[in-house]
Formats: structure tokens, sequence, C-alpha cells
């Protein structure tokens, strides 16, 4: 019996080209595993082979992604493999949307199925949930030894055609697919028995949870705007001309602190957006459309604020992790609040 062919999927750090200095290579192949693709060999054993590995620069994928995915789908497609690995991508933001775009692309074309392994604040979960199996990972490789073998597990299973159990089961991230199953009892008496459960204070396990959200306690009104001194924070992506802190165009993984010391407006000669997430044409021409200066200043000079503050930050929201957002967001704050800043007008895009 031939073994299942698999190719793997890895990013310029994993896939043992470098690290950040590396992120902006286009990709490539390298035959067999490579990296933690070894690991993964030994988990497939003799029922499945890792024939080759595809690496790609994570800001090559995410600055490039049409390209990138045809490229690489064109690469996989080439061993005509039964099963596509992707990752693990953990809480790696750029890794994490390069592995879904992957899956996405596999899926769609190839007919065949991916699995990923990823940390569930990662964008790239919630954007191509449905075209991967996405193993559940811890926020960094220091999970890895956890993370493989159950990728590997899953991997196992899909190939053979074995009946897969529900999610928590098999160990991977709902996908948001529902399938009908045969139960004992009807849905009435089920709803009825958790209902009872709820009220008792047992336990029980609802058949359709809901998605939770932070909840964020609004701050009091300010209460003399005209002596206030406001700061300025977008993830519009609005930076000096050039982009001098190399923010990534998508899955941003840093911010940047600018002055605004002798600014009254933002040109085309001095700021743009490094944005990849939407047509930056009029932000380029204007970023005072997303990020307005020029507005602050007349109500500053008018009275109708007390100042505006000398720096403005900015980043990238397109998809961002949730954990560096939270990153940013605390180290933003406890600048503004050394620097005595009463308000915030955040921008978007």
């Amino acid at each position: 019996m031939s073994k299942f062919r698999v190719v793997h999927y890895l990013n310029q750090f994993f896939g043992q080209v470098g690290g950040e200095d590396k992120a902006n290579i286009p990709p490539f192949t390298k035959e067999g595993p490579v990296g933690p693709g070894m690991a993964l060999q030994g988990i497939l054993g003799d029922d499945a082979e890792i024939v080759a590995t595809v690496i790609c620069g994570d800001s090559w994928f995410n600055e490039n992604i049409e390209a990138a995915k045809a490229q690489v789908l064109e690469l996989i497609a080439g061993y005509k493999p039964d099963l596509v690995i992707a990752g693990p991508a953990f809480n790696a933001g750029r890794y994490g949307m390069a592995c879904g775009a992957v899956a996405e692309a596999v899926s769609q074309n190839l007919g065949i199925p991916v699995i990923s392994g990823i940390y569930p604040e990662n964008p790239g979960l919630e954007m191509y949930r449905r075209h991967a199996m996405f193993v559940k990972t811890g926020d960094s490789a220091a999970s890895m030894r956890t993370a493989l073998p159950a990728m590997g597990k899953l991997a196992l299973k899909v190939l053979k055609g074995e009946e897969l159990g529900a999610p928590e089961e098999e160990g991977y991230i709902p996908r948001g697919i529902r399938q009908n199953i045969v139960t004992e009892k009807r849905g009435s008496q089920r709803a009825v028995e958790m209902l009872l459960a709820k009220l008792r204070g047992e336990e029980y396990k609802t058949e359709y949870p809901m998605p939770q959200f932070d909840r964020v306690a609004p701050n009091p009104a300010l209460r003399d705007v005209t002596k206030a001194k406001i700061a300025l924070v977008t993830s519009g992506g609005i930076v000096p001309k050039g982009n001098p802190d190399h923010i990534e165009s998508s899955s941003a993984s840093k911010y940047g602190k600018y002055s605004l010391e002798g600014v009254t407006d933002l040109t085309a000669e001095t700021h743009a957006t490094a944005h990849g997430g939407y047509d930056p044409v009029y932000a380029n021409a204007d970023a005072d459309r997303v990020l307005p200066v020029d507005v602050l200043r007349e109500l500053e000079q008018e009275g109708k604020i007390g100042s505006l503050h000398r720096y403005f930050y900015a980043t990238v929201g397109n998809g961002t992790s949730v954990a560096n957002a939270r990153r940013f967001a605390e180290e933003i704050a406890r600048e503004l609040k050394q620097d005595g800043v009463d308000a915030v007008i955040l921008t978007s895009t």
C-alpha cells in the first residue's frame, strides 16, 4: 500500500531560512520535511509522507496575498498531495493569516483537506476557520510539543477516512459548520433538561455556544474640553512618508510614535498610510482624512480644546491579532497617562 502524500506549509522562521530579515522572501519548495516537519513526520509514521515543504516569508505573503496564494497553490499542486498541513502558526498574526489563506486556496481549488494549528485569538482563525481544521495551540512555539501530535493524529484520521467526532472530541476548533445527528432525546426535552439544570445551579452544556465579547466600561465624560489635552491614535496606518518603522500592512506586530511639533496639516509630501486593507488613494492624497490633525489644530486655535498632544500613535488594524492590539493599547495608554493626556480620539479606516 502506498503512503499518503502530504505537503507542509511553513513561514521563513520555521522553514529555517531566517527571522524577520527574511520575511520578504517569495515562496519556494524544499523536498521532504523541514524544521517542525521532521517531528511531524515521526508522528505520521509509515502511513503518510511529507513529500515537500513550501516556504514563504510572512511579509511577502501578506503584502502580495493574491499572488502568494496563486504561487503557493501551484507549488503544492505539483506534488499531488492527499492533504496539506499548514503551520502551526500559534499567535503569530501574519503567519496565521498566511496559513489560513493557503487553506482557502487549497480547499477551494484542489478539494483536499487542510490541517493547521493556531491560537484562538489569532486573526487567521476568524477569517479562515471554514477552510481548515485548526487544532488549538498555545500562544507561542513553546506549545509545539503538544500541537504537533494533535495535528498529526487528526491528519491521519482524515487521510484514512475515519469518522470524526465533535470538534472537542477530535481536538480542533469548531468551524461554524452545523451537522445533523440522531439523538435519543428530541430537542424540546433536551432544552427543558438544560434549563432545569441551569435553574438548579448544576453543570450543563449548551448545544449552541454564544460568542464572548469584551465589555469595556466607558470613562466619565470630560468636565471641560476647552482645557483638555487631546491625543490622536489611529489603526488606519498613517505614518511619515516612507514608513520609517516598517509597520506591516497586515497583521501588524508593532506601532509607531510620531511627532506633531509644528505640524498643522498632513500632506501627500509628508505622510501616507501603511495599511493594506483599504484603497489608500484618498488617505495618501490627504492623511488628515484618517488622522484629523488639521481640524484639531483649528479647534486648538479657536480655544475649543486645550491642546493637541505633541505625538500621535499609529498602527495597522488589518488582521492584527487581539493579543498584539491589547499590548499596543496598554503601552500607548501608559505613555499618554504619563504625559497628562485627558482624552484620546481613536480613528480607523
